[in-house]
This record gives C-alpha cells, structure tokens and sequence, in this order.
C-alpha cells in the first residue's frame, strides 16, 4: 500500500483514502504475515520475516509478487513464531528460517499445504488450517485485538484500511461532546486497568471539572507478573489506543495527551512512536483535526519499571517528573491530576474499545457480557496450562471455559488446584469455583478481582503457601514505602510466609496473618497496601489446611518447600548408574553400580540435585 504525502483535511479526505487503499488491493495476491510481537521475536520471529523478505524481492524480479509483512501478538504465544499464508488464512506455527524455503515453494508458490506446521490438537488428533478451526481461537471474541495479527502495526495506512479513524470522523462531524458520554455511559465499558470504574461517569466527571487545561492519559505500565495484555496491544494495534484518546479528548475538551509506557516495553514504545508521528502527518493529530477546529496531541512518557506507578496518582507525580509515589483518594484526579489539572486516566484497553463502541453503538457493546460487566475482556493465560497467550473473551464466560476449552487444560493432565486473577494484589480461586462466570463483581465476591487481566494457572504441585509468598515479597519490593501499613505490613507479613514455609510456622501464625490484611485493608494510602494481602487471605480462605499442615506437621503436600518433604530412590526404577551418588554434595546416596541406590536421611539435605540429575526419574519427593 502506499501512503500519502499531506495531511487530510476532512473526514470526506479520510473516506476517500480508505476507498483508494481499498482499491489497490488485489484479493488474489498472495500475503504471508509473520508475527513480530514480543513472544515470537524472541523465538526467532524477525528472521523468518527476514528471509520472507529477502525472498520476495529475490522474486519480485521474476515477476512473481508476494506481499510480506510483520503484524503483531496473535496471542498463541505458545505455539510462535506463527506465519499465516493468504489466500485461505493458513496458520502455521513453530515456523523456524529452515521453514522458509518450503513454505514459500509450497504455499505461496504452489497452492499446497505444508502439513507438518499445521496446529494439531493434542487430544483428539484433529488438524487444523485456519485460526477459526483452533479450539484456542474458537471460543474467543475479539474486539480490541482484532487486528493484531491481521495489520501491520507500523503502517497507518493498513489501519485506515480496515476502518481505522473513521469513529473519530464520525464524532467530529456529527457528535457533539455529550452524545460521545453519553454513548460510552449506555455501553456499560468499564475500566480494564483493575479498578473497573464505569468509564462513561468518569468522562463526565473530567468534562464537569472547572479548571483548564484538562489532559487525557493512556496507562500502559503494565507491571503484574505474567501479564501481557496491554504490551501485546499497544504493539499490535497502537492505532487503536491513539484513536481512542483523540475521541476522549473531544468528549472532555482536551488539547493534550500522555501515553506512559513501562521502559521495559521497547517495541510498543517504538510503534507508538511510529503510529503517534504517523497520525500528525496524516493530519489525524495536531492542529485542526479533519478540519473540525478541534486541536489535540499525544506526548511519550517512558516509565522507570516502578510496580506502583500503575496507580493513578503515583503514575501522575512520575509523569511530573516526581518520585512515584501515592496521594490520598480525597480529591480524584478527574479534578485534580496531573499539575493539579483535571485529568483523564483509563488503561489501553480501555481506550482501545472506545473506537468500537462510537461505531457500532452503545447497545451492541452493552449486548455483550453480564449485567454490570459489558463487552469483553483481554486476559493473559499462564502458568501450568497447556496453551498460554493472549485471550480476549466476553464478560461472562466461566473459569473452567477459559482454563479447559480455550487453554486446552492442565499441562501433564495433572489436577487443577487453583487459578490467581487479577495480578500480584488478586486472589487464587480453588476447583470448585471453576463454573463461576468470570466478571467484575464475581471476582471480588470470590475474595480475588479483574484486575488487569492477568490470570495464572496453579496445578496439584504448586504449594499454596509458597505462591503467596512469591507475590507477597514482589509487593514487599515494589512498594513504595510512603504509608506505615503498607511498608511494614507487606514486610512483617513475609516474614511470617517465609518462616511456615521453612518449617518454622508456629499457631498463630495464620491469625495474624488475618489481622495483618485487615489492617492493611482498613489503613494503606493507596490500592497496592489495599489489595496487597488478598494472595494471602483468599489461599487461607480456601487453602486453610495447607498452611496448617506446614504450620503443625512440618509437611509441604504440594512437596515445593526445601525441608518440608524428602527425596527417596525408587528402587523398582533405579538402574544403579550411580550418577546420583556422584553428584551428592553431602555423600548421602550409596549403592553397588548396577544395583538399586538408597539415600542416607540423616545425612541429606534436601539440596534436590540428585532429583535434577537422575535421567530415570528414580528419585521421588515423597
């Protein structure tokens, strides 16, 4: 496609652009798309495209075209790099530079399928060709990652192609301020940041306020352990996100936005980058949008990876150039952020649907979800389930959905235990709430919350009490330390984690545990204080005997505790190699070569290396 050279000056200049990118299109040429997201470039993503590259302009001079581009997250992260071959939509997965050749000779050449780099489902031995035929893309509905994986993030022009900007032509040209409120009001869109605050009540609030300037601010920091949602959208359809802000500047009459990104995210800063710089050219950002008279731009702030600057207020004092720290709520920011100035904050995502719902209508989102959670929600599935990546389905949808028929289940088919939602200040949701609808309200109900979107799967081998301590000590180091309750709360409640997890529990412990959260709930400045205790109360809430069990009989069932279990040889496995003797530190194993080996309990010491050197899985934890 090609792009051009001045800006528009009229929503009719956009349509007709869209219809002239529209036109060049040949719907018999032959396209592969390679996915450059952050999960696929780290498995060697931008080499297969390199070499698509090469290959097509090696070809271009025989006369044979073949359009070659980088799209971003297609969320099976699991299965990347992924290429998909156009005409037929064909996906392929695990793609190396070796594949290349072949593809390139089979698919984009002769019109075959190169079988072996199909998704193959691991139970039913059923293959599949296109996305839609994957049971990790069937039950999915995607409406802000629609277009990752289909456009090329670093070209507006594949943007406007597919209807980008044209909510933005539609309320400068026949909406009027209120009417754009109104209409993310009807939707029922709640904030996808965590705190799930009806996103339409806060524009109004923002637009009430009496001071000016007001700023509009897109929060990308992004910072929950096993989290990707915001980085694999800002990457993929930064455009989105862009024409999301320039409605909500309209709506609240602002002439100026921030994106505040994680230093972390390098290559959703540079599309950001590209796609911001893109859309001044194009006239789509700046002076006299589409000629409304209606001026608006968007600055880059890059973060320094601190975990509490996803907070609204600590988010704004770094964005001040301040130490990120926490106020207090008493005055909202929708009156006074960012240099005391009225202040619109909503997360990626959030801003991401608005672009749908001024297009498709307030009622078509509000269709879609549960009662007070409406439309859908991008979650990152991880942990010990079979397919991780990116999922995007409605509000409504129940646990086990998302854990069995789109993650395909439990890896090893092991037992699910439980699931932790809502990133490190989330709770961990047991078996046999596996049929509760994932929403809002549900969540919290459940002792757990939205969150961002993040969600971790735990199976039968994860030790509950290790789990919390794991969160409980990365809140401990992200905290900022500015309220008692939080800085010494989330410390003296480590320390207690730490000592059962050792062996060193006494009673009591788990009481005070309660008290702790309770305080902490009742008393932290800001939400990291609030929520930090909810791993811990919602584990002791459903996982009660487990902390006895290391408290009162010094045993780890889920045998994760150095201490808390013992390794043994099983003899009817056992080919006496003898390696495990060797690598003993303490000397604790013997046995004749050729001849079943046993361990010295007195002299072990539970370091585990010789359950890491067996190659026969002889040593067991028991």
């Amino acid at each position: 496609m090609s792009t051009v050279a001045t800006g528009l000056k009229t929503a009719n200049d956009l349509e007709q652009y869209r219809r002239h990118l529209l036109g060049e299109r040949d719907p018999r040429a032959h396209r592969v798309r390679v996915c450059v997201g952050t999960g696929c470039t780290a498995k060697g993503a931008k080499g297969v495209l390199e070499l698509f590259n090469r290959t097509a302009e090696e070809a271009a001079n025989d006369g044979v075209i073949v359009e070659t581009k980088c799209t971003g997250c297609h969320g099976f992260c699991e299965r990347g790099p992924i290429v998909v071959v156009d005409p037929g939509n064909i996906f392929y997965h695990g793609v190396k530079r070796e594949d290349v050749p072949e593809i390139w000779r089979e698919s984009l050449t002769g019109g075959r399928i190169v079988e072996r780099l199909l998704y193959k489902d691991e139970t039913t031995g059923q293959v599949a060709k296109t996305p839609d035929e994957i049971p990790f893309y069937k039950a999915q509905h995607r409406i802000v990652l629609a277009y990752n994986g289909v456009i090329d993030p670093t070209k507006i022009e594949e943007y406007v192609a597919v209807g980008g900007y044209a909510a933005l032509a539609k309320v400068l040209t026949s909406m009027e301020p209120k009417e754009v409120i109104d209409e993310i009001t009807n939707s029922g869109l709640r904030g996808r940041g965590g705190g799930g605050f009806l996103t339409g009540r806060k524009w109004r609030s923002a637009r009430d306020a009496q001071s000016e300037p007001r700023y509009v601010i897109a929060n990308g920091d992004e910072g929950d352990p096993g989290a990707f949602m915001d980085r694999s959208l800002m990457e993929g359809a930064p455009h989105s996100v862009i024409e999301g802000m320039i409605i909500g500047a309209y709506a609240i009459d602002s002439s100026q936005g921030f994106v505040y990104v994680r230093n972390e995210y390098p290559l959703a800063v540079q599309h950001l980058s590209t796609a911001i710089a893109q859309a001044r050219e194009l006239g789509l950002l700046g002076y006299d949008i589409l000629g409304s008279g209606f001026d608006f731009d968007i600055r880059i702030n890059r973060g320094s990876g601190a975990f509490v600057c996803g907070e609204s207020t600590a988010l704004m004092a770094s964005l001040e150039g301040r130490v990120g720290e926490p106020r207090a709520k008493y005055i909202h920011t929708v009156e006074s952020g960012l240099h005391e100035k009225p202040s619109l904050l909503n997360n990626v995502e959030t801003w991401a649907n608005v672009p749908q719902i001024i297009l498709k209508g307030a009622d078509w989102f509000a269709s879609l979800g549960t009662e007070k959670s409406k439309g859908t929600k991008v979650f990152s599935l991880v942990g010990k389930v079979k397919n991780t990546g990116l999922v995007e389905v409605p509000m409504g949808m129940t646990l086990r959905q998302i854990i069995y028929d789109i993650g395909g289940g439990i890896r090893d088919d092991k037992a699910f235990k439980a699931v932790q939602t809502g990133g490190p200040s989330g709770g961990c949701i047991p078996a046999r709430y596996l049929d509760e609808q994932v929403d809002f309200d549900r969540l919290t109900e459940l002792g757990s919350m939205m969150g961002s979107g993040g969600m971790i799967v735990m199976d039968e081998d994860t030790c509950i009490v290790n789990f919390a301590k794991y969160f409980v000590g990365f809140l401990k180091d992200e905290s900022c330390g500015k309220c008692t309750p939080c800085r010494e709360g989330i410390a003296q409640m480590l320390h207690i984690l730490e000592g059962i997890a050792k062996g060193e529990g006494k009673d009591g412990d788990i009481e005070r545990l309660e008290q702790l959260g309770t305080l902490m709930e009742d008393t932290a400045l800001c939400a990291l204080g609030k929520t930090a205790a909810n791993p811990v109360l919602s584990t002791i809430r459903y996982f009660r005997a487990e902390y006895e069990e290391h408290i009162r009989e010094k045993r780890c069932p889920a045998k994760e505790c150095p201490g808390l279990f013992n390794y043994e040889i099983n003899r009817d496995v056992c080919t006496g190699c003898g390696l495990c003797a060797k690598k003993c530190p303490v000397e604790a194993i013997t046995g004749e070569r050729k001849k079943p080996h046993a361990i010295d309990q007195q002299k072990c010491t539970n370091c585990g290396t010789c359950f890491d050197a067996c190659p026969f899985s002889a040593v067991v934890k028991v």
